[in-house]
């Protein structure tokens, strides 16, 4: 019972062991580690007002940022060889996985295109003796690549003018570009050979642009400096332009994106269908429900694009008005005509409904009267005999084009190739066969479509196909129509079906 016990207990510390090391694998995998040096108490060169400032803002947030920060101030020589050694160990401690960071403000100069940094103890009276006073920057990067981790990044905001006037040896300005090892990314506060502003308000330019980007949800690192290089040049008035260079193999962002919340999701997920609509009324509901939304701003920016490109448009002309049925008096005068069979009345009708219901039948007999004709057109540029056309007229009324219910999606039989094996649907978005009106010139009727002149849809088609239902419309079914009479005696078949 005992050595059973005992097994257990065995198993659950070895449980807890792995269950710690999968829990502390995360952990140390996001290590990031951070040395950040400021420099402005020099004593036997020109000291600097903002240094000491800088480091202070980039340390704080950076530990924002979750950075194990070791700040270092006013650092003579030794501590800051010290400093950099310690930063060394605890990178290569820090595993592969680590980042590693290093930021410095204060003096540094170039000689013999190897850049040094210089603790507030230099004492220079000889250039050969830089190596022996100050502090070599590609030390710093030594020490990165020996800890054989992902990503380092070098920060340097120095520059700001030559220590070293007096010595002649020192003609070079700003620092030299360096070449990192892979997985480095390098940045400068102006570009190589250059001279950085110290700024006038508690900080440089470039550290106060660098402190408000950093923390930019989701931003990866290149785009982030990108950022800081415009807002330099806009603060020192094109005075100075900040540099990087990159080996990284790998995307880094300085702050994570946090996880949306239902609420937010569904305001993205909404303005990402919006915007991809490109409808000014749907932008303008977007608004309505997130008047002070995250993408508020970007809507009424594409709003203002939309409406600014529909305003610089020519002015197109009036669409025709969509007709909901014949009123009352449209049908009653329809009818008129109809029993009348005129040409008077059918002008009239047209005249008091040019854009009618009915308008299409009217101009049909209308002229179908005038030329004394009643058969379809046999086609473009043929003209009926009058024996043809005599012929062409039944004696009783044509039988209908189909047998059997017709609905709206049916294919069609008919003597004409175009009509037949297409629906009514289809039918009415071609353009037409014959013109609509007997001389109407063909570049008012080719190439356009019957739904284009009437606008016509399935319900106020099917008002029209109903008309044919009615004794003095049934003589008219052989009448000339855009598609041939064929398709009038299709409509009044599927009138008769209930326009399903």
């Amino acid at each position: 019972m005992n050595r059973k016990r005992a097994l257990h207990l065995r198993i659950a510390f070895n449980v807890c062991c792995l269950l710690f090391l999968l829990v502390a694998a995360p952990l140390r995998a996001q290590e990031r580690l951070a040395l950040v040096i400021g420099n402005s108490a020099y004593s036997a060169v020109s000291p600097l007002d903002n240094p000491s400032n800088d480091a202070r803002l980039i340390a704080e947030t950076l530990e924002g940022l979750d950075f194990n920060v070791t700040l270092l101030l006013d650092s003579d020589q030794a501590a800051m060889k010290r400093g950099i050694s310690r930063f060394g160990r605890d990178l290569r401690n820090a595993g592969a996985d680590a980042t590693g960071l290093f930021y410095y403000a204060g003096h540094g100069v170039q000689s013999f295109g190897t850049n040094y940094l210089l603790p507030v103890d230099v004492a220079l009276a000889d250039a050969a003796d830089l190596d022996l006073v100050a502090v070599e920057a590609q030390s710093v990067l030594r020490q990165m690549f020996s800890a054989r981790n992902k990503t380092n990044i070098m920060i340097l905001d120095a520059c700001r003018n030559n220590p070293f006037t007096d010595i002649p040896q020192f003609n070079d300005n700003g620092l030299a570009e360096m070449q990192a090892p892979t997985g480095t990314f390098l940045a400068y506060a102006t570009a190589p050979g250059g001279v950085a502003l110290d700024g006038q308000d508690g900080n440089s330019p470039f550290t106060q642009a660098l402190a408000s980007q950093i923390t930019t949800p989701g931003m990866r690192i290149e785009q982030m400096f990108k950022k800081v290089r415009i807002d330099v040049i806009d603060r020192t008035a094109g005075q100075q332009t900040p540099w990087d260079s990159s080996s990284l193999t790998s995307d880094f962002v300085f702050a994570e994106e946090e996880p949306l919340t239902p609420a937010e999701l569904q305001e993205l997920q909404l303005w990402n269908s919006v915007q991809a609509s490109g409808d000014p009324v749907q932008i303008m509901l977007f608004l309505r429900g997130y008047p002070d939304g995250t993408y508020a701003g970007d809507a009424r920016a594409l709003l203002s694009v939309l409406m600014e490109r529909e305003l610089s448009q020519p002015e197109a002309a009036n669409p025709a008005p969509v007709a909901q049925g014949p009123s009352a008096e449209e049908q009653k005068m329809f009818e008129m005509a109809q029993s009348e069979a005129s040409t008077e009345s059918y002008q009239a009708y047209l005249d008091a409904y040019p854009e009618g219901v009915f308008a299409e039948f009217a101009n049909g007999e209308l002229v179908a009267l005038r030329e004394k004709a009643g058969h379809d057109p046999e086609g473009e540029g043929v003209t009926a005999t009058p024996e043809v056309a005599a012929a062409a007229v039944p004696a009783t009324p044509p039988a209908p084009a189909a047998a059997g219910p017709i609905s709206f999606e049916t294919a069609l039989v008919s003597d004409l190739p175009e009509i037949s094996g297409r629906s009514i649907a289809e039918l009415i978005k071609m353009s037409p066969l014959f013109p609509p009106v007997e001389g109407l010139p063909e570049e008012y009727w080719k190439q356009q479509t019957c739904s284009n002149c009437h606008q016509w849809t399935q319900e106020r088609l099917c008002d029209q196909a109903g008309a044919y239902l009615s004794a003095s419309m049934e003589r008219s079914l052989d009448k000339k129509h855009p598609f041939g009479g064929a398709f009038k005696r299709h409509l009044r078949t599927w009138a008769e079906a209930g326009c399903n």
